[in-house]
């Protein structure tokens, strides 16, 4: 359960984690600076358990991970958008990300509203409103992984158990 960050369509990589930050590999450091240039009160503000709701194309711009390593450093618990941009989404699940499609809870949820994800289920509750929605859920591998944090940690545990 965590409080919403509301943005617009088309946030891309350049807004989540600034090109000027690339050098860093930290993602405690990076994390300092998620949002900045699109809201610079972000991470003052942000709470761990947060969840990030966005409109359309969240994440398109480059191929870097470094927007979600800053996202999920910063304490955001899962990003619902109306759709993402195709290498975020995969960036976003192989560093263990949560992130979820629907319109219908970004549409009808406002900044700061109390939300809670049910992941396995796809259930998302806007506990101020009163509201649910439903996102499509994971496929169980998906899931494994972002269980996991990500998929390098998804391959250990399997090597590991001999999978």
């Amino acid at each position: 359960m965590g409080k919403a960050h509301k943005y617009g369509d088309n946030i891309d990589t350049d807004v989540i984690i600034p090109a000027r930050y690339l050098n860093v590999s930290d993602p405690a450091e990076l994390a300092k600076h998620c949002m900045e240039d699109i809201d610079g009160e972000f991470i003052s503000r942000v709470q761990p358990g947060d969840i990030i709701l966005a409109g359309a194309n969240f994440g398109s711009g480059s191929s870097r991970e470094h927007a979600p390593i800053a996202i999920k450093a910063a304490g955001i618990s899962c990003v619902i958008a109306e759709s993402f941009a195709r290498i975020f989404f995969r960036n976003a699940v192989n560093i263990g990300l949560p992130i979820l499609e629907c319109a219908e809870a970004v549409e009808k949820s406002d900044p700061g509203d109390s939300l809670e994800v049910e992941l396995t289920t796809g259930q998302i509750e806007n506990a101020t409103k009163g509201l649910s929605f439903r996102a499509k859920p994971y496929p169980d591998f998906m899931l494994g992984i972002i269980s996991a944090g990500g998929l390098v940690e998804y391959t250990k545990q399997r090597i590991t158990r001999g999978l």
